[in-house]
């Protein structure tokens, strides 16, 4: 083959705007070949998140489509999928976008050293951070433990302008085989919460660059005040995008800067959690045990419930604690997919400080539930509330979850959307959480709204008096 084509295997960067990868293949002049191989890393997902990858996998696959080209489509083992299709298309080069958990790093490194091996450039290019993980260090040459430093050391930095999207991209004369998305069921383990979800999704680069120019018009100026307020439209929502690259986090970042150059306050705030987000993604490349076991392992001995059949986290997964802030953020999550984030610090503590349960269940739940789901900020929100992580919130901090109410939802108005026991009139959000949930948790709308697991007092005493005794 004169002209041989640049496979791009694409995994967490479903836009053509700002993506390096993508941008480099292109200007080979060669035929680009799209691919994506569902291996085990996406077995391993939980419900909502492969879902939600099933949707960004056909929303992408139209994308291109328009564009002249294929979304080809294996299923296998990352390597030997890459290596089929090299045989077959007889592409001497492979490109992808780096990741940064693990899991993703053992299979990247053994694909490019195999392939490189056989003779075929394996190259891959940054676009899922702004910063890689190995260019940010303290003066001693280690890496930031606490994000303010972190933030000073990053805040002035150049950020890459953009890339621009390709007006086509060049297509093989035949294209290799593909399976069919459909065949791969995976929507199957969210069971009729998809069809209650959905309505909720903003799908794609465009909805995502729809998502943050309105940010940054209507509710950015605000954003400092605005974001701590749930019954407030007031965060820009792009989690879920910048989870699956929709958006990169270049654009998201440079939108801020010149938000803030033309005075609107609450920008600096925005660029500030976008810096937490890559805070995050650096502390998991320099200690990936954030995944999985306690950061600070003095709490390895702290005596954490870890049964998540207890009655009382069993309460907790299904939004009937009987604490206000934590059902309704909990509803809130089945219903829409996401949770608002004043409500994730709020059912985070409640779980590992009131019910004294383990951070890793808490994890793991939302690693099922979150169509936003993020390893990095996932593991690190964890911990953070639980105290056990890195720049945690002290053991000593137990946020009130009926005076949090009170300060954040003065006016019930979060509440009363997403609660519906014991109105006479619920609102069809508090409604749709009844059609989202397990039917094997037969609960209604008119059953009586529970009586605390745990009071916000009681909890916080016991939780103390548990730290105390481990002598934190």
């Amino acid at each position: 083959m004169t002209n041989p084509p640049v496979l791009i295997w694409l995994r967490r960067d479903f836009r053509l705007s700002d993506h390096p990868a993508l941008h480099a293949a292109c200007a080979t002049g060669s035929p680009v070949i799209p691919v994506f191989i569902h291996d085990d890393p996406v077995d391993a997902l939980g419900a909502a998140p492969k879902w939600r990858l099933g949707l960004a996998l056909e929303n992408f696959q139209h994308r291109l489509e328009g564009l002249g080209s294929r979304l080809i489509l294996r299923r296998g083992a990352a390597l030997d999928q890459l290596r089929e299709l090299v045989a077959e298309t007889g592409a001497t080069s492979v490109y992808w976008s780096r990741l940064y958990d693990p899991a993703s790093v053992a299979r990247d490194t053994e694909v490019k050293a195999a392939l490189k091996a056989q003779g075929v450039m394996a190259k891959s290019f940054g676009g899922h951070l702004m910063f890689e993980p190995w260019t940010v260090e303290t003066k001693t040459g280690s890496f930031y433990k606490v994000y303010t430093p972190f933030w000073n050391a990053v805040k002035n930095r150049a950020v890459d302008a953009p890339l621009t999207a390709p007006s086509k991209l060049p297509a093989p004369d035949s294209w290799p085989a593909s399976e069919d998305l459909a065949a791969w069921h995976m929507d199957v383990a969210m069971n009729r919460g998809a069809a209650v979800v959905r309505p909720h999704v903003r799908l794609g680069e465009a909805a995502a660059q729809a998502r943050l120019a309105r940010f940054i018009d209507e509710s950015v100026a605000t954003y400092d005040c605005t974001r701590d307020v749930p019954a407030v439209d007031g965060t820009s929502g792009l989690s879920e995008n910048l989870s699956l690259g929709e958006i990169s986090a270049h654009q998201c970042w440079h939108a801020g800067v010149r938000a803030r150059e033309e005075g609107k306050r609450g920008a600096e705030t925005f660029l500030k959690e976008l810096v937490w987000r890559e805070f995050a993604y650096h502390l998991m490349h320099h200690t990936p045990r954030i995944l999985t076991d306690n950061w600070k392992p003095d709490w390895d001995g702290f005596p954490w419930n870890t049964d998540d059949t207890a009655a009382a986290v069993v309460a907790w997964k299904q939004g009937r604690t009987g604490i206000a802030f934590v059902d309704a953020a909990m509803r809130e999550l089945y219903v829409t997919g996401r949770m608002h984030n004043r409500g994730r610090m709020i059912v985070a503590s409640y779980l590992t400080k009131h019910l004294l349960t383990h951070w890793k269940i808490g994890q793991a739940w939302f690693e099922q539930c979150l169509i936003d789901w993020d390893p990095a900020s996932n593991a690190m929100g964890w911990q953070w509330s639980a105290g056990s992580g890195p720049d945690a919130t002290p053991y000593f901090r137990v946020f009130n979850p009926v005076t949090q109410l009170d300060k954040f939802d003065g006016n019930r108005a979060y509440a009363n959307r997403w609660i519906a026991e014991g109105k006479t009139d619920p609102s069809p959000d508090a409604l749709s959480y009844f059609d989202a949930i397990p039917r094997s948790w037969k609960l209604s709308a008119d059953d009586k709204y529970p009586a605390p697991v745990v009071a916000a007092d009681e909890g916080r005493k016991v939780a103390l008096d548990a730290y105390e005794n481990k002598g934190f």
